[in-house]
């Protein structure tokens, strides 16, 4: 139980690992679409970046999306330089499991991925998501720009009344400018549809978020 509380507790940059100078190696190609991970992308992509609970589920579904060109898991919004899964889980970096996601805004708006963002888990729950207990499972939006942080607090007041109406607490969501991301592990890329009987973790409330609509 204490071990618990204190991978539930930030650490301070002081108190983090040190981490490494060389960035970890990954995966070349995405497993499902089989477009380089990293790019070069397409013209006209805009990026985002969530993090929801155990990351493997979450990219699920967004690599499902029309118009989600790549999508890739990883860590941010910590202190550890390329920290290592190993590190990340052990609450000594910061970080948080994070989705990438690349999108053709043509295709699909911001405000449909948010829609999926805030439906796809329970964003009340600190720093946990169901079973899963730590720093590296809470909720957080991490923004590209001043209208997708626009968007992000506008949708998190709007769900947030949905969900008091519905009996759930205040929301835990942090959202803030969009910090590095570090490719996670080879293994942890799509890992779904390299085990697709492998471990979900996510659910969300029930409640309907009242947007993606918009152009």
């Amino acid at each position: 139980m204490l071990f618990s509380r204190k991978k539930s507790t930030m650490i301070d940059a002081a108190d983090a690992l040190p981490g490494r100078e060389t960035a970890l190696p990954t995966a070349e190609q995405h497993f499902v679409n089989t477009r380089p991970l990293k790019g070069p992308f397409p013209e006209g992509l805009e990026t985002a970046m969530f993090g929801m609970g155990c990351f493997w589920g979450v990219e699920r579904m967004f690599w499902k999306l029309d118009g989600v060109w790549m999508t890739a898991v990883g860590y941010a919004a910590g202190h550890t330089p390329n920290p290592t899964y190993q590190e990340v889980c052990s609450g000594r970096t910061g970080h948080n499991e994070v989705v990438l996601v690349h999108y053709d805004p043509a295709v699909i708006s911001y405000d449909e991925l948010l829609k999926v963002f805030w439906e796809g888990h329970d964003p009340t729950q600190g720093m946990q998501q169901g079973n899963d207990v730590g720093t590296q499972y809470r909720s957080g939006i991490y923004t590209y720009s001043e209208a997708q942080r626009d968007a992000a607090q506008r949708t998190k007041a709007d769900f947030a009344a949905r969900l008091r109406k519905a009996g759930y607490g205040a929301v835990t969501s942090e959202i803030i400018d969009a910090p590095e991301f570090y490719y996670a592990e080879d293994y942890h890329q799509q890992y779904l549809a390299k085990n697709p009987a492998g471990y979900c973790g996510i659910g969300g409330t029930g409640v309907t978020c009242p947007i993606g609509t918009a152009a």
